[in-house]
């Protein structure tokens, strides 16, 4: 079958962040996925072959393969329950097995993955001070409640907790010095994040490992910050609820399910719609 596109992690009718899927009875090979993944020209693109028990899953950007992405897994368990009913799907990753689930309700499509393992660390200071620069940001502009931290949750990711909205709001940065900065420091994004309840979060995800300026809708990365957040043990209550996309025009919605065990996986759920 050809391409589909999916926006995933929709608010609503509107907003979330668009995926292609491809389902495929065999993988095409590494190259082939990476020119249709460019010329789809989304953040990424999953591709999808069955292995009998379940579905083998790789993922490209326009430019490179990323282990793991959590928009487009929501986009493909949305094209999976359209082809083959409600269910829940194993999917075999580079680095992971996971699954995801995908439900139908009319026009609507309930999504639910659940990401590889989590882990974080403390970010070293060099890497903070290079990435604060490179956004303009100061140590005054972070909050203090959540340090700076290298997380994962399938892909490897650094936070940076803002004290402001404001200050969210007013990300820049310089596409080729960022790329240049992420491949060196083996980072997919950064996730830029304000607490505005202990609940509620608004973050913004510069990705340009992957030669885009900003996703509206980072699954992956919303893992590894929630599993962060339990690590750090921030009074989440069991879930997050997380707003993205708002400065693209991209309204996105994703929420993280949180079990009190550490390290184990997270469950980001959110709804998709055809493009």
């Amino acid at each position: 079958m050809g391409v589909l596109r999916i926006a995933a992690f929709c608010d609503g009718d509107m907003g979330g962040n668009p995926a292609g899927v491809m389902i495929a009875d065999t993988l095409p090979t590494e190259s082939e996925m990476l020119r249709i993944a460019a010329e789809v020209g989304y953040s990424e693109t999953a591709f999808a072959a069955s292995t009998g028990t379940g579905w083998r899953v790789r993922y490209f950007s326009p430019e490179s393969e990323v282990p793991f992405c959590g928009h487009a897994t929501i986009a493909l368990g949305a094209a999976l329950a359209l082809r083959h009913g409600d269910g829940v799907f194993a999917l075999a990753l580079n680095h992971a097995d996971i699954t995801v689930e995908g439900r139908r309700n009319g026009s609507v499509i309930a999504v639910a993955l659940q990401s590889p393992p989590t882990r974080s660390l403390p970010a070293p200071v060099p890497l903070v001070s290079a990435v604060l620069a490179l956004f303009g940001y100061t140590h005054d502009d972070l909050d203090t409640r959540i340090p700076p931290a290298l997380v994962h949750g399938g892909a490897d990711h650094l936070v940076l907790a803002l004290k402001t909205r404001e200050a969210l709001a007013s990300m820049k940065y310089d596409l080729n010095a960022g790329r240049s900065l992420m491949k060196r420091e083996g980072l997919v994004t950064i996730i830029l994040a304000h607490a505005e309840t202990a609940q509620l979060f608004h973050t913004r995800n510069p990705f340009a490992f992957g030669g885009v300026y900003e996703d509206p809708a980072t699954g992956a990365a919303t893992a590894a910050f929630a599993g962060y957040l339990r690590d750090i043990a921030w009074p989440h209550a069991g879930a997050i609820d997380v707003i993205q996309g708002e400065e693209m025009g991209m309204r996105s919605r994703l929420r993280a399910d949180i079990p009190a065990s550490p390290g184990s996986s997270i469950r980001v759920s959110g709804t998709a719609r055809i493009m």
